[in-house]
């Protein structure tokens, strides 16, 4: 009994041992068991898939691995190509093989006034000194002598009254306007001037006026006439511009002569006459630009003829009480501009130089700064109210009519004009 029962424990337990071992089977069969903690943090086991790959597969790897290695110097070097292509383009406009050289006046340089040229100055701006140079003149006498001399400037800067003989002498080129984008807005009547023979051989750039400034407050009566210069109440208080060609002018119109430049010997010998005629009234001449500002400020000059209007300007902002009249025969006009030498070097950089000179706003910047009249009609929106209202610049199409003009002169009148004043001056 007891053995029987012995044997039936051994055999339940064998039946169990191998239930447990069946079951064991089936569940690692299954996946199931002890594996499903990993299962159950998804991240970990993503994380370990991230990092175990490429230890795994090495050989595929290192290929993936090189694929992009490839590739990003390939990458830098056409970013590196990129500035590549468009430096030499910069570089070429900034640096051209030889400066742009300009026969001017001083007190026009592009480093000093860089406004007066945009956007010219703003494309050069980094090397403007290695793009652009001068060669200054004090008036036009010496001007066209160092021209006629073949001195090589690609642009010149002369005034009206002289144009015709740099044309007569062969001198320049015409001007092609259509290389011009601002040609459009420059006053007409200016514009004519600069043609000659059916061309165009000047751009005007700047005008201005030329009139009598006066003390007010050491005069009793404040003159209206340029015959008023010959009144015996200014008697020892007048200054002259040493000028032949100007003082020839201003006797004929206070003569009543209406056409100053076209004159018979007679009216030569009238016009002689009447500037010896103002001798009493005369105090000195005056030459240098900075005298018809200090003569008049130190308070001997009550009158002081031709003045241009920024002296007017610089007198007023420092309180003088100054007037710059309307002469009732009316303010000389001067108007210089641009020309193109018959030899220059640089036609290209001088194109582009006038254009940006003839821009409206370097226009306005030269109007407001010496308060100039600009060529370019379409200026005047960007110039100072007060600059605008004196010069009368929203007069345009009255200009010519209220202003007399200088005149292209022949060599031959230049030559009469200064022997005349030559003999003025020698008279007692």
């Amino acid at each position: 009994m007891i053995k029987r029962l012995k044997n039936v424990r051994f055999l339940s337990t064998l039946v169990f041992l191998v239930l447990v071992s069946l079951v064991g089977l089936i569940l690692a069969a299954c996946g199931g068991g002890a594996p499903p903690e990993p299962a159950a943090e998804p991240p970990a086991p993503e994380e370990a898939v991230v990092e175990e790959a490429p230890a795994e597969e090495a050989a595929p790897e290192e290929t993936v691995a090189e694929e992009p290695a490839a590739e990003e110097p390939a990458a830098e070097e056409a970013m590196a190509e990129e500035p590549a292509e468009e430096a030499p383009a910069e570089e070429e406009a900034a640096t051209p093989a030889e400066p742009l050289l300009l026969l001017e006046w001083s007190g026009y340089e592009a480093s000093e006034y860089p406004q007066f040229f945009v956007p010219f100055t703003d494309k050069y701006a980094d090397n403007l000194s290695d793009v652009v140079d001068y060669s200054f003149f004090a008036d036009d006498a010496e001007a066209i002598a160092k021209v006629q001399t073949g001195f090589g400037a690609d642009l010149i800067h002369p005034c009206n009254s002289w144009w015709a003989l740099y044309v007569e002498h062969g001198l320049l080129q015409p001007i092609d306007t259509s290389r011009l984008s601002n040609w459009s807005s420059i006053h007409p009547d200016l514009a004519k001037m600069g043609e000659f023979d059916g061309q165009q051989y000047f751009v005007p750039w700047d005008w201005g006026y030329e009139s009598i400034l006066v003390r007010n407050d050491l005069v009793e009566e404040t003159p209206d006439s340029w015959a008023d210069l010959w009144d015996p109440q200014y008697a020892g208080h007048v200054a002259l511009w040493d000028s032949a060609e100007t003082n020839y002018i201003i006797a004929a119109l206070a003569l009543g002569i209406e056409d100053p430049w076209n004159t018979t010997p007679e009216q030569d010998e009238q016009i002689k006459q009447k500037l010896i005629e103002i001798k009493p009234n005369l105090l000195t001449y005056w030459s240098d630009y900075t005298e018809a500002y200090d003569l008049p400020a130190a308070g001997d000059t009550w009158l002081l003829s031709n003045a241009w209007q920024d002296a007017y300007a610089y007198l007023q902002s420092d309180e003088y009480d100054v007037s710059y009249i309307q002469p009732e025969e009316g303010r000389l006009g001067w108007v210089c501009g641009y020309a193109l030498n018959a030899n220059a070097d640089n036609v290209d950089l001088a194109y582009e130089y006038l254009d940006a000179a003839i821009s409206k706003e370097s226009m306005a910047a030269l109007s407001n700064e010496y308060w100039y009249g600009a060529a370019n009609v379409d200026a005047i929106s960007l110039i100072d109210e007060y600059v605008v209202e004196f010069m009368e610049l929203d007069q345009a199409d009255t200009l010519t009519e209220r202003t007399v003009f200088y005149q292209p002169l022949t060599q031959e009148q230049r030559q009469i004009r200064t022997s005349l004043w030559d003999e003025v001056k020698a008279a007692p």
